[in-house]
Order: C-alpha cells, then structure tokens, then sequence
C-alpha cells in the first residue's frame, strides 16, 4: 500500500462561475477569477492499493453519493485501479456554499496522484482536479488565480492559471456565515436549471469575459475598488439568473440580506468593502486589512460565526509515499 496527504485551500470566485459547456467534462460556460483562501483548509489521505475501496469525511462513513462521486473520480485516474482508502476532513462547513468541493477534489487529485507515485504538474493537477468539482482547478494555486474557459473539447486549455505578480496585495476576506446548514439544491443541479430556464442567462455569459478581464486588469492594477465593483456586479447577475429559473433558485436567508445592506451603509460611509456569494447564503466581504474592524462590527448582529481570512497558499503535500 502507498500512501499520501494532501491539504488544499478552498477558493472564493470573484468573478463568477455558473453553468457548463460540458457536464462530463465540467467544462464551464464562462471565464472566472478567484481567491485562495488561507485558515480553512481540507486535509486529505489516500491509500492508494488498500484492502477495499472506502471514503470518510470528517471521520465518519461518507455518504453513498459523496463516496460514489469520490471513487469515481479515481476510476478517471485510473480506469484499473486497485482499491482505494479516502479519509478527508474539512475544518470548515461542508456542502454550505464554502467551496468545500474546490478544495476537497484539489487536495484529493493532489493525494490520490503522489500515492500513486507519480509527479504530475500543477497545470496537469488543475485539468484532472476540475473533473471532480469545476472549481477545484483554482485550488491547486494560491492567491489571485484565472480559470479560463478554454475552447477545446476536451477540455486540456481549461484549468486555472495563477496571477503571482498579486501575491503580496494585502486585502482580507470577512466570511459572514450565517446557516450553516446544507443547501436544498445542490451547485451543479442549479446550474443546469439556469441554464435552461433562466431567461438572464445568456446576457450573463455574453458579459462574463469581459467581467473577467477587467477583474484581472483590478487585481494587477491592486484597485480593489475597481475589482470589488466588478466582483459584486458579477455575483448579483449570476443570483439574478438563479432567481429568475424555473422553478426559482433563491439560496438567501433574511441574515443574507441584512449583511448585504451592513456593508453597503458602511461603504456609503468611505469604507472600500465590498460583497460576493457562491450558491449558499453566506456572505463574504473584500476589504483592506486595516477595515476589517468596521466590517466585522458591522456584520456581527446578523452572523452566527465571522472568520477573517487573508490569501491562502497552493495545495501541498504533506506527505509523500
């Protein structure tokens, strides 16, 4: 038996991702940009030829579904493998629109490919990692990192990129968790259903690529102004052709709202915070390091739980066969 632990970062878009060119594939219909996340973090083992295929999460027997969309992602991997033992643990809320998937299948391609002996590079990682989570690509780097959409059919030109010059901008994301419990409809089910159904949806795409670029053009420039107008305006276009799908995809809760409007009274005031949501409820706000005080003021009436978090690092081994 070989074994590996990986941990890797969850990633928050800034720009959005939502919907597919490909199902299979999880080849996405538009660009996205995002940030790595430090704090939290998803720690994963694999054994790679164990007596039986098996997967726990949080130290507990995984899911029939979880287990199935875990197994099957290293049936990718290998369509011969021997069995295979998952033990993963997330320090953070799993399934509650906190991109638990982005870090769990990065850390899993990282894990399941060291015990498999071998060295695959990071770009190589991303195309494999997508195939789990779409968002996983992005957890591979740290920091500020662009996942393109790419043109292939295959879908070897989509997987995400790093912007290192960014490292070193200071900004903080304030996460306003505010349920922690799990979403009716699942990411990749919304989806779809915006995609057929959404009559928003197609001017959603059309402005994704440039909404991208003009993100990058912020983070390069390190306006967070300007790449906080850009990151809002993407994530309320992307809830809007949710809301408007048939039938409605609406993941907000009343606390989702008052956050939405804390930070909006506290930037009306000069300070530069600005909000996104993935699909869950909470709220996570972009700041200058020096704000967090005053947004943290501002939305601790309205979170069961605040965490302030500055950019993570790319996925790591922790060990090696």
């Amino acid at each position: 038996m070989n074994s590996a632990t990986a941990i890797a970062h969850p990633n928050i878009a800034l720009v959005k991702y939502w919907g597919k060119r490909d199902l299979t594939l999880n080849l996405p219909s538009v660009s996205s940009l995002s940030m790595t996340l430090d704090t939290f973090h998803t720690r994963t083992t694999v054994t790679w030829d164990a007596p039986s295929d098996g997967v726990v999460l949080n130290g507990q027997p995984a899911s029939a579904k979880i287990a199935q969309r875990t197994l099957s992602f290293l049936d990718r991997m290998d369509p011969h493998r021997p069995p295979c033992h998952i033990d993963t643990h997330n320090t953070f809320p799993t399934g509650a629109g906190l991109a638990s998937s982005a870090s769990g299948f990065a850390a899993l391609a990282l894990a399941a490919s060291a015990a498999r002996g071998e060295e695959p590079d990071r770009q190589h990682l991303s195309v494999l990692a997508r195939q789990g989570s779409g968002s996983a690509c992005r957890s591979l780097w740290g920091g500020f990192v662009v996942w393109d959409r790419g043109e292939r059919p295959d879908g070897l030109d989509s997987h995400g990129r790093p912007l290192p010059e960014a490292s070193s901008w200071d900004l903080r994301m304030v996460v306003a968790i505010v349920t922690t419990g799990p979403k009716d409809v699942g990411s990749t089910e919304g989806m779809e259903r915006s995609r057929l159904t959404s009559p928003l949806y197609s001017t959603w795409v059309e402005q994704a690529e440039s909404d991208v670029q003009a993100g990058i053009d912020a983070v390069h420039a390190r306006d967070l102004e300007a790449l906080g107008q850009v990151m809002e305006s993407s994530t309320l276009k992307m809830h809007a052709s949710m809301m408007t799908s048939i039938p409605p995809l609406l993941y907000w809760a009343p606390a989702t709202i008052a956050c939405l409007h804390a930070i909006w009274r506290l930037r009306a005031k000069g300070v530069s915070a600005w909000c996104t949501m993935d699909a869950g409820p909470q709220v996570k706000v972009l700041c200058r390091a020096a704000d967090v005080p005053q947004v943290t003021a501002a939305l601790a009436e309205y979170a069961e739980q605040l965490h302030v978090l500055g950019q993570g690092g790319p996925a790591r081994l922790e060990q090696t066969p």
